[in-house]
């Protein structure tokens, strides 16, 4: 038997790095699994941001004075509002402040792409009891960043979201 073939007899039976392959093959399914669950966090995480934002408008619309819905003012416990109630129900629901978002020194809107033609006020009948005021969310897209199936094949992957409350009108 020559020098070189027991060499090579001895580098065949050798196991150094056959950890290394392993983890190459096991690598890319974790990956996949963490990058899902975290991608599955954030779809929980902006579903009960809406769904909580849909509560909050839902108690402060039971809360508002039995007035026109649609009129020029709104009016409160706390005080008046220049704004009809479904607008200003509009604006706790997309940021928490009644009197609106995003300018200084008002809160921003709580998720990206919520704008008020998303969210659908259904003010209370004005006879009858007991009475209920719903606000639901319609038609917001969800767009995942991890598993971005639009930019990867150029279709419609988006999940549409739509939490909604009715919660019962405490004003008579």
């Amino acid at each position: 038997m020559s020098v070189l073939s027991k060499k090579l007899r001895k580098l065949f039976r050798r196991d150094d790095g056959t950890q290394m392959i392993e983890f190459a093959i096991v690598f890319p399914v974790l990956l996949l699994l963490f990058a899902g669950t975290a991608e599955l966090g954030r779809l929980f995480y902006t579903y009960t941001t809406l769904a909580k934002a849909t509560r909050g408008g839902a108690r402060y619309l039971s809360l508002v004075k039995d007035v026109d819905w649609s009129g020029t003012t709104c009016q409160t416990g706390s005080g008046t509002l220049a704004m009809s109630c479904t607008t200003a129900g509009k604006n706790v629901v997309m940021c928490g402040n009644p009197g609106g978002c995003g300018g200084a020194g008002q809160p921003a809107v709580i998720l990206p792409n919520l704008t008020a033609s998303n969210i659908v006020i259904t003010p209370p009948p004005t006879t009858g009891t007991p009475r209920f005021a719903t606000v639901a969310i319609t038609n917001y897209t969800y767009q995942p960043l991890v598993f971005n199936l639009n930019a990867m094949t150029g279709g419609n992957f988006n999940l549409t979201l739509t939490p909604s409350t009715t919660m019962r009108y405490m004003r008579y």
